[in-house]
């Protein structure tokens, strides 16, 4: 059966992109004309996902809202003769169907997806981290093609990666091939570990996790028998770990061309984000970039 739900973690802090996630989700912050969280739900879309359940926490009543059908802006627009602005709304009619749960104490990312176990039930599923945007305005075909290797290959999971300058490793998890000579471009590769943070001299690869999994069902098996790791936490690496040794086949698939990840997990990443977004912006961009070289030439 075709692979049509997806969990989306949204319940972190974001306490690294304080003050501007005091009272507003990280998921919610703008990047270019959109919200973080809407690219994410447009690449499922177009991975023929049809079933959500965000994870989330408490100040995330914004996304709720976000995605319902706003019928009072519809009309006010309409009556303002505003109708050209609707097109901005067409998000809200997709067929898609969203379900919201909570994580009511944060234990880390495995946990949160934990949560979501009721949901899913004995199906297989995407998770898709919230804060993560795949390909420059969501242009990605990652997630359709995690799930067409996970059947095609009888894999219990299936993870996206993103190949990270050499010296950058010790910021990501980073796969450890089982066949480190057949990693090549975007083939299909198996997983035979994730080495959290390695140096530079200990990575196997400069292959880092990319916020992008397909799983199968028995990984909420795994995650409520995780026990707490760093800080307390429940990793979803650790399960990871888990179901590989226990025999379980774990696959890799590198990210595509043009395929960036765009993580807005600290201030860096998001300014960086919110630029690249911006200048590429079908209508604004052109003007935005002129005046940039403008006043930066010289």
């Amino acid at each position: 059966m075709a692979i049509d739900l997806a969990v989306i973690p949204v319940a972190g802090r974001g306490t690294r992109l304080l003050p501007l996630t005091k009272s507003q989700p990280k998921e919610m912050l703008a990047v270019g004309s959109r919200p973080v969280v809407q690219y994410v739900v447009e690449e499922l879309a177009q991975a023929a996902i049809t079933k959500i359940c965000f994870v989330t926490g408490s100040g995330k009543h914004s996304i709720e809202n976000h995605f319902d059908v706003d019928a009072e802006l519809i009309r006010t627009l309409r009556e303002e003769g505003k109708e050209a602005l609707l097109g901005e709304l067409d998000f809200e009619r997709r067929s898609m169907e969203y379900f919201y749960t909570r994580q009511r104490r944060h234990l880390g990312n495995g946990h949160a997806i934990l949560q979501a176990r009721s949901f899913v039930g004995d199906q297989s599923c995407v998770v898709a981290f919230g804060d993560s945007i795949i390909g420059l305005h969501a242009k990605s075909t990652i997630v359709g093609s995690l799930v067409d290797a996970f059947e095609s290959s009888g894999a219990d999971a299936a993870i996206a990666f993103e190949r990270v300058p050499r010296e950058d490793v010790v910021h990501y998890g980073i796969a450890e091939p089982r066949n480190p000579a057949g990693v090549h471009g975007n083939d299909v590769f198996e997983v035979a570990g994730i080495v959290e943070k390695p140096s530079v001299e200990e990575a196997a690869s400069d292959l880092a996790v990319a916020a992008r999994y397909v799983f199968s069902p028995d990984i909420f098996t795994l995650l409520a028998e995780t026990q707490p790791g760093k800080g307390g936490e429940i990793q979803v690496t650790d399960a990871i770990h888990t179901l590989i040794r226990n025999g379980g086949k774990v696959i890799g698939l590198p990210l595509g061309e043009g395929e960036k990840r765009y993580d807005i997990g600290n201030p860096l990443s998001y300014f960086r984000a919110f630029m690249e977004f911006a200048l590429a912006d079908p209508e604004y961009g052109e003007i935005l970039t002129r005046e940039v070289r403008e006043k930066y030439s010289t």
